[in-house]
This record gives C-alpha cells, structure tokens and sequence, in this order.
C-alpha cells in the first residue's frame, strides 16, 4: 500500500538518513523523496512516499519518525498517483511537448505535480466567471468566484460556502496564469497545508503552461 509522508525536519546533514533509518526499521519501503521546502529557522519540510509490507499500518510509521529529535510528521495519507512522485521539471517537459494545450495540460498534471485532489482553470469576463478546464474530481459546476479576481499573486484561498458540503475540511490555492482574468487552482482534501513555497512553485509553473501556450 503506497503512502504519502510530509515531515518536518532539522535542515543538517544526516537528518534525512536517521528518518528512512526509522521508517525501515517501522516496516516501510521508501520510494521517492522530494524536498517541499528550506525555512529559515533551520527545518526542512520533505515529502516521503513510500510502501509498507503487509500488516504495517501508517501509523506505526508516524511514530517511528515523531521519535526522532526535531522530527515532526505533518501529514500521512494513502497515495494513488502512481508509483512515484512528479517533479515540477516533469510538468514542464510535459508541457512543451503539447504546446497548444498548455494551458489544460498543467491544471491535468497539478492533483500529481502538488499531491492535490483536484484543480480547474477559470476565466473571468466582466461579471461572470466560467470554469474552462477542470479534472474529473473537482466540484461539478460552470462558475467559478468572482471573489477570486482579479488574480495578481499565487494565493490560498477560501473554501465558497456552497461547496462545504461536499469538500468540508478543503484547501485551495490558485495563482494567475498569464493575466489577472485568469486564474488556475487546485485542492486538497484535508491537507497537508498549502507551503509558501508551493505557492511560489504554483505561480511559476502557471506562468510557464500561459508563456508555453502563447508560444505555441
């Protein structure tokens, strides 16, 4: 059964080895790391997917790492994206190949490239806004919020009360893609919660997929 760590660690050398050491030890099999995030105040936060071996639950996982010095697990789920996490470098290959839908291709590749649940594309026109792309788990609707405009900088957003009954416990966040008409945003159910640095990774590849089109 694959699982999705997010852990919180102190940035030195061999903190990441004492990690994978525990998460063996505990009955886990890692299969890809990537750093998430370098803080100032000397922690790191990395994203551990990993397998565990018949019998072991996710939660003797979490403690093996909680009781490591300095070392905080933020968040566990299962993970269904596949065998492996997606780098931003992928997206951006991805994305070149099919220049013309660049636009669409990287609101695809977002419930991957960020762990995320789900994610669409709107457009605002004057007083309406309408969703132009969305992946097949995202709310079934052709509005989005105005509220939500115009779109300057890669933000979190507030969940649109009509939606909490069936994404209670959702966290958003959307940044422009080319212009403040238009905006991308993808979502995860229950967390982990939206880093500033995914915020600066989302801004960048939304302008990419939005210069990627153009050129296209």
């Amino acid at each position: 059964m694959p699982y999705l760590l997010r852990v919180e660690l102190p940035d030195v050398p061999g903190s990441l080895g004492r990690v994978a050491a525990a998460i063996g030890e505990a009955g886990g099999d890692i299969e890809a790391i990537e750093i998430v995030e370098h803080r100032r105040d000397g922690t790191a936060v990395d994203d551990v997917l990993l397998e565990t071996v018949p019998g072991v639950m996710p939660d003797s996982l979490v403690s093996a790492c909680n009781q490591i010095d300095g070392v905080r697990v933020l968040w566990v789920s299962r993970y269904g994206a596949g065998g492996n996490l997606f780098l931003d470098l992928e997206a951006v290959e991805a994305l070149t190949q099919s220049p013309r839908t660049a636009r669409d291709e990287i609101v695809d590749l977002m419930p991957i490239t960020f762990r995320a649940d789900w994610a669409m594309r709107l457009r605002r026109s004057g007083d309406t806004v309408e969703v132009l792309h969305r992946t097949s788990a995202a709310p079934d609707t052709t509005t989005g919020r105005p509220e939500w405009f115009p779109a300057v900088h890669a933000v979190r957003l507030d969940l649109p009360d009509d939606w909490e009954t069936k994404s209670e416990g959702t966290l958003l966040a959307g940044a422009p893609m080319g212009d403040e008409d238009e905006l991308v945003v993808f979502a995860r159910r229950g967390g982990p919660e939206v880093l500033d640095s995914e915020l600066a990774r989302l801004a960048h590849l939304a302008a990419l997929a939005a210069s990627i089109a153009k050129g296209g």
